[in-house]
């Protein structure tokens, strides 16, 4: 990433974490509102669920604020996982309100409520939820594209359950008030295990990060293409990638003609060091030159 792009970065992703904190914000406020008219366990679902949403939005504001800091003499790789032990954090709280929700709900099919008011008022909230989700979620598709930040994934991710689960209410709701009682808590259970499912996904990726997983097969052999491309890179070995935060990590060992000079070779390896910095953002790149001598090629 050029030092123009950096701010660039940066800047959507400081951006990405307050839209996230200022909507989850905002759906919690017209949700209480919603299930005090309504009395309805899903609703109270989606609203734990936002009220959730806010707590980890800010959890990501701080963990991108820091994973944004230069490296420094203590994290010389900079601070890029603090993003995955946000995503970490996001899902112990997903997985706690996953857990009350179904509690919540079992009661409620033991003693199923009908909705006798407040219909009109629920519906109402569900759909505009339902369209402050799509405007955050269009906004941090664009960021992500930018900066391939896990933290907003994980946050983008948990957004992209609250459609479904904000559509499910709607049903759940007008079910309930002609006569399906049970249809409120069941739909509430659903919703619950969504959300454990969506959990999964953020523990995975982040888990991956934290332990210095490879890069995708197909970012890899990319990565293979553009090495072997430059006509005197003879081969490579020992290829290794990880990625921390927005920041990519390649090590590789190039196979040069021995009677190379250290300049040349040096060169070589600058040369295709900047050709893998056309495959990513931000990139950090460290080259090895071993020498191959005529007979082992053959």
């Amino acid at each position: 990433m050029t030092t123009a792009q950096q701010p660039s970065a940066a800047r959507l992703m400081r951006l990405a974490t307050y839209a996230s904190v200022t909507t989850a914000i905002v759906l919690v406020l017209i949700k209480v509102v919603a299930w005090v008219m309504t009395d309805s366990v899903s609703i109270l679902a989606t609203l734990v669920d936002s009220s959730l949403d806010v707590l980890a939005s800010i959890l990501n504001l701080v963990a991108v604020h820091l994973a944004l800091q230069p490296a420094d003499h203590e994290h010389r790789f900079g601070h890029g996982k603090a993003e995955s032990l946000a995503g970490m954090g996001q899902a112990m709280l997903i997985t706690g309100s996953a857990g009350l929700l179904l509690l919540q709900a079992a009661g409620r099919i033991i003693h199923p409520q009908p909705i006798s008011a407040g219909l009109e008022v629920g519906v109402s909230v569900m759909i505009f939820s339902m369209v402050a989700t799509v405007l955050l979620l269009t906004f941090q598709k664009y960021v992500i594209q930018r900066t391939n930040s896990t933290a907003i994934k994980a946050d983008a991710l948990h957004y992209k359950t609250d459609l479904l689960v904000n559509g499910s209410v709607i049903i759940a709701l007008v079910l309930t008030f002609y006569g399906w009682s049970h249809f409120d808590a069941l739909f509430a259970i659903g919703i619950a295990l969504f959300i454990l499912y969506s959990a999964w996904e953020i523990v995975r990726e982040s888990i991956d990060l934290l332990m210095d997983h490879e890069l995708p097969d197909e970012e890899r052999h990319k990565i293979s293409s553009t090495v072997l491309a430059h006509p005197k890179v003879q081969g490579f070995h020992d290829l290794r990638t990880r990625r921390s935060g927005i920041t990519v990590f390649i090590q590789i060992h190039l196979e040069l003609e021995a009677t190379l000079s250290l300049a040349e070779a040096h060169a070589i390896a600058e040369e295709v060091e900047q050709q893998l910095h056309t495959l990513f953002d931000d990139v950090e790149v460290i080259i090895h030159e071993d020498p191959v001598t005529t007979s082992s090629l053959i």
